[in-house]
């Protein structure tokens, strides 16, 4: 959920989903021959695939309410439910569906800590999605799900040789559309971007679903836009991705944010307008409050930094951990002193390049360059070019005096994605000017 040209959070829910999801269908589609009966067998025509889901399993519980495995696929599924609808109130009825699974069986139950490792992975609660992913896989060794889930924990936990263990270990289980994006993951943080942008065609080629061919597309777009300047091919990505999900807000998002770096700024604010009207997610909101600004509607842009404040209450009361957003939005918008004080609880949940490059902001802006930057070089220990990192250590070296190296990272975010911040952006260009 990072709000600047980032995909990790975005990334790691959906994987965990992508994959949990096809054991969670295999296991509701047992009933599927049947269809529900009731007044949801009517209208289950008109549902979208995850509300038909929900409905199988939920009719096939009404009548075995006794049956683990689907309180744990059902509780899958409404992982995927938040993501796609950006809703975090799913996240709560998840863990009520994972909590009934478990009070049921935990011996045999490997799906049940599946979906409790997804559940702590979409929560930033990474530790406990780490000791669930492993609680699963001593139940059930040849779990390609379970080792997704293990790989993206320890991913996000700063533990990358490991997580590419776990990679390697769930392709050579069950190669597929949730094994080749997290190989395309890995090698984007280690800078390969040819090598990951194989990895995703080569998972939108074995795609199936709607959602998996959405999810393809989505990066594909995120990997053109952030490393070749490519926004017009970006877009034509997300448009193919709306074509068969189109009320993904995910790609609807991407997609204003296409639009934006196109310099349709007109087209961009109406469709983010409708992206945070459906979907107000702080990741969203912050960039639409920022474009706002940019395009001169200050007042527009204050309402939605208002909002924001609203939305991360919304995702904590649901124990959704924000860490990167929060921490982003303190130190350019709100409180220095906060953000250091986010960024230290930040790190120690989540120990991942990212967190650090917002713990190297968060010093930055209360005066501390020397600290940021060496908590800004461990944003890139992985070889991750991330433009906005580039823009923050730039910043970090000009206020230490380098000016050169300062320069140098301002052009590489500029060259990685003009328009990687429409807060940012223009202040690199006035800063290589100056």
């Amino acid at each position: 959920m990072s709000r600047r040209a980032t995909r990790v959070t975005q990334l790691l829910i959906s994987a965990v989903v992508v994959g949990a999801l096809a054991l969670a269908l295999l296991a509701v589609g047992s009933v599927a021959g049947r269809p529900p009966s009731g007044p949801d067998a009517s209208s289950d025509a008109q549902l979208d695939p995850l509300t038909r889901s929900i409905a199988v399993a939920q009719q096939r519980l009404t009548e075995q309410p006794k049956d683990y495995r689907t309180w744990a696929s059902l509780a899958l599924t409404y992982v995927d439910q938040a993501r796609t609808t950006g809703d975090p109130t799913h996240y709560a009825k998840a863990e009520s569906a994972v909590a009934r699974s478990m009070a049921l069986d935990t011996k045999q139950n490997d799906v049940a800590f599946a979906a409790l490792s997804a559940i702590k992975a979409a929560e930033h609660d990474f530790p406990a999605a780490l000791a669930a992913a492993r609680r699963g896989l001593a139940i059930n060794s040849y779990s390609s799900t379970l080792y997704g889930a293990l790989a993206d924990a320890l991913t996000q936990l700063g533990q990358y040789a490991e997580a590419e263990k776990a990679i390697d270990r769930m392709n050579g289980l069950r190669p597929g559309v949730p094994a080749f994006t997290r190989a395309a993951y890995a090698l984007e943080l280690r800078g390969d971007i040819a090598g990951s942008r194989v990895a995703l065609e080569r998972a939108l080629r074995d795609a199936i679903s709607p959602g998996e061919k959405a999810f393809a597309r989505t990066y594909l777009g995120e990997l053109s836009l952030n490393y070749g300047a490519d926004a017009s091919a970006a877009l034509r990505h997300f448009d193919e991705g709306l074509a068969v999900a189109p009320r993904d807000h995910v790609l609807r998002a991407a997609r204003a944010k296409a639009l934006a770096a196109l310099g349709r700024v007109d087209e961009a604010l109406v469709a983010y307008d409708a992206v945070v009207s459906a979907s107000p997610q702080p990741q969203y909101v912050l960039e639409h409050a920022e474009l706002l600004a940019a395009a001169g509607r200050q007042e527009d842009a204050d309402q939605q930094l208002a909002l924001f404040r609203v939305e991360e209450d919304l995702f904590r009361a649901n124990n959704v951990i924000l860490d990167v957003e929060p921490t982003l939005f303190e130190a350019d918008h709100g409180s220095p002193t906060k953000a250091l004080q986010l960024a230290v609880e930040g790190w120690r949940v989540r120990p991942f390049v990212e967190m650090a490059d917002a713990y190297a902001w968060a010093l930055h802006v209360n005066g501390r360059d020397a600290e940021a930057l060496r908590w800004s070089e461990r944003a890139f220990a992985t070889g991750w070019p991330n433009a906005l990192h580039h823009y923050h250590r730039g910043i970090i070296r000009l206020a230490l005096g380098d000016t050169a190296a300062g320069k140098a990272d301002l052009r590489r975010a500029l060259q990685l994605n003009p328009a990687f911040s429409a807060l940012h952006a223009p202040l690199a260009r006035q800063a290589l000017k100056g």
